[in-house]
Formats: C-alpha cells, sequence, structure tokens
C-alpha cells in the first residue's frame, strides 16, 4: 500500500440552503366608463420576455475505464484534459495490469451516505517494479472537487502518490484544496488531495464494499485500526474503454 491517506478526521461541508422569493404577479382590468361617449382606452398587453439562451457547459476530453471486482463492476470515467498527470499515471497502471488481482482493502463508513473506500494494485512480481511517484495536481488547478462517486489518489506529503486510490461518498470538499484555510489537509501545505475523475456506473458496488465487515485488528500499526476490511474486495481486472467508433 505506497499510498496512504493522512488524518483520521473527515470534516462534513456544510450545505447550501437556497431560499426561493416567489413572483407576485399583477393584472389590471379595463373599466367601463358609464355616461361618457369616449371610446375606452385599450390595455396594452406586457411584452413576452425573451428569455437568454442556455450556455451549454464546457466539455472536456475524459477516458473511461472499467474494473470487474469480485462484488461487481464499476466504470470510471477519468479526467484526461483537466487532470492529465493524475489520469496518464493511472492508465499506466491498467495498462500493465498492476491492478489485476489488486483489491479494495480499506473503508470509512462515518455515517449513512458518507465516507470513502480505498483500493490499490496487487503485490508485485519479480522484476516488476512501481512507476515513479507524480507531482500533486490540486483541486484549486484542475477545477474538480470531492463528492459523491470522486476518485482520487492516496498520498502522504506532495509528489508521493503513485498506486492507491480512494473513491469518497457524500460531500468530501474538506479534501479539495484549501490553501488559505487554518487547519490539517493533507499535511501543512493544504494541497488536499487530487481528484482525477468518477465513478459513472457501480456506486451501488462502492456502497456496497463501504458496508463491509471491519477487521478488529487490522491496521493497528499503520493508524487505520477500525477502518480495514475483513475480506478485501479483489480487483479481477482493470481495462480502458474504447470508445465507440461513429
Amino acid at each position: 500500500m505506497p499510498g496512504m491517506i493522512v488524518g483520521k478526521r473527515v470534516l462534513a461541508g456544510v450545505a447550501a440552503l437556497a431560499v426561493h422569493m416567489p413572483i407576485v404577479m399583477q393584472s389590471a382590468a379595463a373599466q367601463e366608463q358609464q355616461g361618457n361617449s369616449a371610446p375606452a382606452v385599450p390595455v396594452a398587453e406586457a411584452p413576452t420576455p425573451i428569455s437568454s439562451p442556455a450556455i451549454a457547459a464546457p466539455r472536456y476530453e475524459t477516458v473511461r475505464v472499467a474494473l470487474q471486482t469480485s462484488d461487481g463492476p464499476i466504470v470510471l470515467e477519468l479526467e484526461k484534459e483537466r487532470a492529465p498527470i493524475t489520469t496518464a499515471n493511472f492508465l499506466r497502471y491498467v495498462d500493465a495490469k498492476l491492478y489485476d488481482g489488486g483489491n479494495f482493502y480499506r473503508a470509512i463508513n462515518i455515517a449513512e451516505n458518507f465516507g470513502l473506500v480505498q483500493g490499490g494494485t496487487r503485490l508485485l512480481k519479480a522484476g516488476e517494479k512501481y512507476f515513479p511517484a507524480i507531482a500533486h495536481e490540486p483541486t484549486s488547478k484542475t477545477g474538480l472537487t470531492h463528492e459523491t462517486g470522486t476518485i482520487s489518489m492516496a498520498r502522504t506529503a506532495q509528489g508521493t502518490a503513485r498506486t492507491d486510490f480512494f473513491i469518497t461518498v457524500g460531500d468530501m470538499s474538506s479534501f479539495n484544496a484549501q490553501p488559505d484555510q487554518p487547519g490539517d489537509n493533507a499535511g501543512s501545505d493544504r494541497a488536499g488531495f487530487a481528484a482525477f475523475g468518477r465513478v459513472v456506473e457501480g456506486m451501488d458496488v462502492i456502497m456496497k464494499i463501504m458496508g463491509a465487515p471491519i477487521s478488529p485488528t487490522l491496521g493497528e500499526k499503520e493508524g487505520m485500526k477500525g477502518q480495514m476490511l475483513a475480506n478485501p474486495v479483489k480487483i479481477l481486472t482493470a481495462r480502458k474503454i474504447m470508445p465507440e467508433k461513429r
């Protein structure tokens, strides 16, 4: 497990409260004049407002990866354009088939629909080695955020992420880069974690993993006791999904 999430406390984001103000519409009625030969003055109707055309959200280049696990399939959509370094790193492990035989080994179930699961590669065979660690891509640079289904890289210090990743459930915006805020956010740099995609299919599998039984003893040496799955969920294969030809 070359990369681990540091810190045990996860701060919940504060949901914004939207206040809707009712629109009061007033109508005018024509009044008939009695005993007056002057014609009634017609009341002009208000012109229909012209709505502004909707501005389409920008589309960024992505790539999809299918994880076949012992609990079912998961499809990831990775931000090839917005998080190129982190996505390329994940894909090289996919291409080298180092996630084949890996597993989801950690689950933090803080509350209902709030927590995360963490996974990584299999053990290396003789002659194999990990790729070099990658530069950190903070959310302040990529524009991504940690919410339900976000996939992000586990790390200790900046520039240490390699293989291990985690998938969040719920508003985990406290994992975003927050350089102007006090407190611990993946170290004193407060650069957060590198989000680089999302789950587009298989969130039911993620929820199942997050709710799986936890070992009462594993993880004590690493400071993660009470977070390690009693029976890790196998990643059978990880493959890129080729786009359909048009």
